[in-house]
């Protein structure tokens, strides 16, 4: 029947387009079917990985009691960071807020269990970088901050500039609103013996300063996400080495050393003995690897980390993270406190080596 004719009966044309609106409706409501079917396509895939710190960290030295404290506290901030990524927090929000759990706790070189410099106060450092935007933000040698990731991410998202250092960046964080504390709050038992231990040492071996560093000089606290936005982010915050002199600055607020991010490749946070991973890069490196030379994010991780530092007698490791939400973790020494909830959710807490 042709199109003139199928007008001249209009009963036809009604059971026509009815016909064809059911067909409409039948369409919409098998994929409203399926969405609903299959409520996780509609969920971002997100994940975190975050460390606190390498060393000669043994299952030997350490008792039940101690090892469950700090699994507890690495489960809480993993958790805790995984969390608001699952509620589509920026990644730079859940890097922060997951830092400064870590930051707070005597158990880790950073905030509260910070390390003492040589003339016994404390000295922190800190920095964050977004791998989409390329900004980042970082501060060195602060006293007085009471959470030196929440004044690197200040700087990143506020300033002009990458690093502020010592009492202008403590004064740019008050103007800001940032909460200020006495040097004195970063005190504990624990650090201030490994300070006095290191200096004897030193004395003993009549340098001074430097050769007779011992595992002190490891430390550190991180994180690394993939958000839901599909960016990746790494913070990185520390109280240095123990018994630093004349202002030292490691490899943690060092954009490119112990901090790096980058959409097309990873985002790595490092841990260890900042003057080799600044002098080679590292976590930069890592992102190059696989951005240039088309390595996983697992093989450039372990080159770097296995080779190019154990060559050159650097020690420490890093966690990182890419776009797929691929995570590694390496290290060279002994241990490194870490932890991690990839994308299927899959939570892993580790100490030591194996």
């Amino acid at each position: 029947m042709n199109l003139f004719n199928l007008f001249r009966q209009p009963n036809k044309v009604r059971y026509t387009l009815c016909a064809v609106s059911a067909l409409v409706a039948s369409l919409s409501l098998t994929n409203t079917t399926a969405l609903a079917a299959n409520p996780q396509q509609e969920k971002p895939r997100v994940a975190i990985a975050i460390h606190g710190g390498a060393g000669t960290i043994l299952k030997s030295s350490m008792t039940p009691e101690q090892e469950a404290d700090y699994k507890r506290v690495l489960t809480q901030a993993v958790q805790h960071g995984y969390g608001l990524l699952k509620e589509g927090k920026k990644g730079e929000v859940a890097v922060v807020e997951t830092i400064k759990i870590l930051e707070s706790s005597p158990l880790f070189n950073a905030g509260i269990g910070a390390v003492y410099t040589f003339d016994g106060e404390h000295e922190l450092d800190a920095s964050i970088m977004h791998g989409g935007s390329k900004n980042a933000g970082a501060v060195a040698g602060v006293k007085t901050i009471r959470s030196p990731i929440e004044a690197a991410l200040l700087v990143m998202n506020e300033s002009p500039h990458v690093m502020l250092s010592g009492v202008g960046a403590e004064e740019y964080a008050k103007q800001n609103g940032l909460e200020q504390v006495d040097n004195s709050v970063f005190d504990t038992k624990f650090r201030k013996q490994a300070l006095d231990k290191a200096k004897a040492r030193m004395e003993q071996a009549s340098n001074g300063y430097g050769i007779q560093q011992g595992n002190e000089r490891f430390g550190t606290v991180g994180a690394v996400v993939l958000d839901g936005e599909g960016n990746i982010v790494a913070g990185t915050s520390t109280g240095g080495m123990t018994a630093k002199r004349f202002g030292r600055i490691g490899d943690s607020p060092v954009i490119g050393a112990g901090t790096y991010a980058d959409n097309s490749s990873c985002a790595v946070s490092a841990t260890g003995h900042g003057e080799y991973f600044i002098r080679y890069n590292v976590a930069a490196d890592i992102c190059a690897r696989m951005k240039y030379q088309g390595l996983t994010l697992n093989d450039a991780a372990n080159t770097v980390v296995n080779d190019v530092l154990v060559k050159a007698g650097g020690d420490g490791g890093v966690i990182a993270i890419d776009a797929n939400g691929n995570v590694a973790m390496p290290f060279n020494s002994a241990g490194m406190y870490r932890a991690s909830i990839d994308i299927n959710g899959k939570v892993t807490v580790a100490i030591y080596k194996d």
